[in-house]
Parts: C-alpha cells; sequence; structure tokens
C-alpha cells in the first residue's frame, strides 16, 4: 500500500463522515423532503459516495497517486459544501 491509497482512504472516512452529518443536521430543506425521498437519496448519495472512493482507492493502487490530490480537491469542495449547509448559509 502506497502513500496515495493510504491518503485516499483516510479522506474516505472523511467523506463518509461528512455525509453523516450533513443527513443528521436536520437542515430545513432536507426535513421538508418526504421520507421515502430522504431514504432514497441518502443511499444514492452514500453509493455515488463509495462509487468515487472506490475508483479513486483503485486508480492509486494501479500506478496513478495523481488521484490523492484529485480526491483531497473533491473532499476539500465537499467539505466546504456541508460547512455552508451545516451553518445555515444555505
Amino acid at each position: 500500500m502506497n502513500w496515495a491509497t493510504i491518503i485516499i482512504f483516510v479522506l474516505g472516512i472523511a467523506n463518509f463522515a461528512i455525509n453523516r452529518a450533513v443527513f443528521e443536521s436536520g437542515h430545513p430543506l432536507l426535513v421538508r423532503l418526504p421520507q421515502v425521498s430522504q431514504t432514497l437519496g441518502r443511499r444514492a448519495a452514500l453509493g455515488s459516495e463509495f462509487a468515487v472512493l472506490f475508483f479513486a482507492l483503485l486508480l492509486s493502487v494501479r500506478g496513478w497517486p495523481g488521484y490523492a490530490w484529485a480526491y483531497a480537491a473533491y473532499t476539500a469542495f465537499n467539505a466546504g459544501a456541508a460547512w455552508l449547509i451545516l451553518s445555515r448559509r444555505v
């Protein structure tokens, strides 16, 4: 396991934690959705998060360490969006 794989794995854990915090925040836009939409949205978000993490890990293991930087940028944008939602700026 190389450094890029470890970084992507740790950032993946952070991304899942960020998603969970947003879903459990009780934000008015999320609360207004019907329960079915909340459930499907949560599953779709976590499924797509897993797919992005899986392919970033796969590419880093296959010799593309640059994807660690791309995944770090993705995590930064994800954290920024979560900060906007959790601080009720959106």
